[in-house]
């Protein structure tokens, strides 16, 4: 499970991204408590426009993923960590010393989103450089497991220090946080970094571009994704208003409930931490199980139901998030994982620029449980339709025998298209020739 902290770099990574991650979530529930308690009357419209600001640039990430590819991830990730650090600076000066309005917020969310534009095909890539190809499957996991873990500490400590001092010290406690990733990013050998730059002229976004267009597996996995960051990860916006709304909380029970979602979070990447490989079958599996447990959690009748029902919600989603992710940045060629990897995160986090405000909007209109509803039906159209489409294109067929190991075995024979010219060999990338020779548990 933690065999990528064998590797010294790694370690001195993870330890300053751990520290990092903290201060991140702390962020999150301050900003969004900012918005709704102190700048607005609980307007979830104002919430779901900062959070689309956040995600906005992320319609750029290819360029990030070619600069990526391009130039020396770690002096890349020294410049936008700094960046990140200022911004959230500024912000805790601006609600500290009382000066702060609604559009401050919104151009501070717009520039941190273009900096992370930039900032996350830059961290996948590097990752991929500071442990061997064999660990690295195992990294990306235990990054995600870092992301929870502070996903499990940050919202509640944050919503201490909202109660006692308010919003303005969480975030300049989250500026000081990006200090542990550069000290860390100083601390590494360079002689243990391996670089997969593209040449110069080679690093174009329609390179990243032309290599998805050949995948047909990771445009499936990159539609289930995009489907699942627009409409169902939206819980910065769902918790916030099923606890202030509905249930009518405070900071601590609101900082409470992100904490508690990260257990089935953490849980769920230290899981995936210990395959050897990741499994499409896995993924729609996992899909399959958020769509259950965000219908349940959408019905929760207390608070307390509705937490103990976050877990199952993030056990899946951090599943599926972490499977995805693990098979696109494993499965590409190391010189364009940059910008597939920008490709991969643009289309997951580009949706929320129109999914967070019609969220938002849902909730003000319908209610707080329709947020997660609505998120839950969605996704389940999309996981049944793209399962009916591999049924009919793929040929795919799933057997149950409880006599035999595996029980469950899911198999696809590609169907070929009806053509009078020859066929072409098969693409060994592809999802039919993946899945013919793998047995799926």
């Amino acid at each position: 499970m933690f065999a990528s902290f064998a590797v010294r770099n790694y370690r001195w990574w993870a330890t300053g991204a751990f520290v990092s991650n903290i201060g991140t979530w702390m962020a999150r529930v301050a900003q969004d408590w900012l918005v709704l308690t102190v700048l607005t009357n609980h307007s979830a419209v104002s919430l779901g426009i900062v959070t689309g600001l956040q995600f906005a640039p992320f319609l750029l990430a290819p360029i990030g993923g070619a600069i990526a590819d391009r130039y020396d991830q770690r002096r890349i990730l020294i410049v936008t960590q700094g960046l990140l650090g200022l911004n959230s600076l500024i912000l805790g000066l601006l609600v500290v010393t009382g000066t702060a309005q609604l559009w401050h917020v919104y151009i501070l969310a717009l520039l941190q989103g273009m900096t992370t534009a930039v900032d996350n095909p830059a961290r996948q890539v590097f990752v991929s450089q500071v442990v061997p190809p064999d660990h690295l499957a195992n990294a990306v996991a235990l990054n995600s497991a870092s992301f929870n873990a502070g996903r499990l500490f940050g919202p509640g400590i944050a919503g201490l220090l909202i109660a006692w001092w308010g919003t303005g010290p969480v975030f300049l406690v989250n500026a000081a946080s990006f200090l542990a990733v550069l000290v860390a990013l100083t601390q590494l050998d360079l002689s243990g970094i391996r670089s997969a730059r593209s040449a110069r002229g080679q690093g174009s976004v329609r390179e990243g571009i032309r290599y998805v267009a050949k995948r047909r597996d990771l445009q499936m996995v990159m539609f289930l994704v995009f489907v699942l960051g627009t409409f169902g990860m939206n819980f910065q916006i769902t918790t916030a208003l099923m606890a202030t709304t509905l249930f009518h909380k405070g900071p601590g029970e609101y900082g409470l409930l992100g904490s508690i979602m990260a257990i089935g979070s953490l849980a769920a990447a230290l899981l995936t931490a210990r395959r050897e490989r990741p499994r499409l079958t896995v993924l729609f599996t996992a899909l399959a199980g958020f769509v259950v447990a965000a219908g349940a959690a959408a019905l929760a009748p207390t608070y307390a139901a509705f937490a103990v029902l976050l877990v199952p919600v993030g056990l899946t989603a951090l599943t599926a998030m972490t499977t995805a992710m693990t098979y696109v940045q494993t499965s590409v060629a190391p010189e364009v994982r940059g910008r597939v990897m920008a490709l991969y995160m643009m289309i997951f986090m580009g949706g929320n620029p129109v999914g967070a405000p019609i969220i938002g909007w849902i909730g003000d209109t319908l209610g707080p449980r329709w947020t997660i509803g609505v998120g839950a039906i969605v996704v389940g159209i999309a996981v049944g339709g793209v399962s009916l489409w591999l049924v009919l294109r793929e040929n795919m067929r799933v057997s149950f025998d409880p006599h035999r190991h595996p029980q469950l075995v899911v198999t696809t024979t590609a169907r070929p298209e009806p053509s009078t010219a020859p066929l072409p060999p098969p693409d060994p990338q592809s999802l039919a020739a993946r899945a013919a020779t793998d047995v799926a548990r």
